[in-house]
């Protein structure tokens, strides 16, 4: 009698222990990436990452690489507060602040294959261009408009 109830309570531990060791919800993914990124720990970031934000860390971590020691020790210190997720079945939007910036911000997350993974882009990593730069883009933008690859001719005036 006291085996089975010993089998009973270490297969009702084994269940609470591993329950409790899934971290496939938005929430997780989004503090374990933000950690990762922030202390500049690109190879664990890749493994929640999308194929595309791998590439993007990948480049990150290539320009990164003349951080002394001591900096990426200091990144260390940085702490991660999330603050809210908004999820449905595919998609998720977290927002957080950091310590070293207490501005709330938002990493988007999305499921693939039955797993979270976070989607960070360039837009994210420098945010949106300020509206005075259009004017900047448009007095460089080239006069002729058309499609260069047209293979059609033009008439002339």
């Amino acid at each position: 009698m006291k085996s089975r109830f010993y089998f009973l309570l270490i297969a009702i531990g084994s269940v609470v222990f591993l329950a409790s060791c899934n971290k496939n919800n938005p929430e997780d993914v989004a503090y374990e990436w933000l950690t990762d990124f922030n202390q500049m720990e690109f190879e664990d970031a890749m493994k929640l990452s999308t194929n595309d934000t791998k590439n993007l860390l990948y480049s990150l971590e290539q320009l990164t690489g003349i951080v002394s020691d001591s900096e990426r020790n200091e990144l260390k210190n940085i702490t991660v507060t999330i603050k809210n997720v908004k999820a449905d079945s595919t998609t998720a939007v977290v927002t957080y602040v950091s310590s070293d910036n207490p501005n709330v911000q938002t990493v988007n997350l999305v499921k693939r294959d039955n797993k979270w993974l976070v989607l960070f882009t360039k837009v994210d990593l420098v945010g949106t261009i300020p509206s005075e730069y259009d004017e900047i883009d448009k007095a460089y933008a080239p006069a002729d408009t058309e499609d260069s690859t047209d293979s059609g001719t033009q008439e002339e005036d």
